[in-house]
């Protein structure tokens, strides 16, 4: 069964603050330079802005979807057939599974400006990573979007079956 629409894509973009600290950036290149004259430090405005905002948006650019029956987060692929129960996480709990509650095994996409997460087993006995914990601002979409895939397959299956 093919889906040409992702039931679930998310872009985990930084947040309105990170880009005015991005703004200080570039302002304080100018004044670091500002003893060489004008024009050194308009340059040194524009160089310390724009590396500024690349790490910034580099680093909101982390996509999580769910297509073609696989969990991708970031760069990461996961079938959705090797994965289990999903846990949606908010507050302390999800504050808890990012730091003394964590496995290191575990595949982690952390965002800690996004308070909510989900944290879904892996099923796959091949596979030594217990679980996969992403940082998500619509945890219950995730996991409904998981379990429809999950639904669609299992579906499929019977339906290849009886034919």
């Amino acid at each position: 069964m093919e889906h040409s629409a992702a039931p679930y894509d998310e872009r985990l973009t930084a947040p309105g603050s990170w880009w005015v600290i991005t703004a200080l950036v570039a302002l304080s290149g100018g004044l670091i330079v500002l003893p060489l004259g004008t024009v050194p430090m308009l340059g040194a405005v524009v160089v310390a802005g724009l590396l500024a905002a690349l790490a910034v948006s580099s680093y909101g650019s982390a996509r999580v979807r769910v297509v073609a029956g696989s969990l991708v987060v970031g760069d990461a692929r996961i079938p959705v057939a090797a994965l289990g129960e999903a846990e949606v996480l908010a507050g302390e709990e999800a504050r808890a599974w990012r730091m003394h509650k964590a496995d290191p095994r575990a595949f982690m996409l952390l965002r800690s400006y996004i308070p909510t997460a989900l944290r879904v087993e892996v099923t796959d006995p091949a596979d030594p990573t217990p679980y996969v914990y992403v940082s998500t601002r619509r945890p219950r979409a995730l996991a409904a979007a998981l379990d429809a895939v999950r639904k669609g397959e299992g579906e499929s299956r019977d339906t290849a079956h009886t034919s």
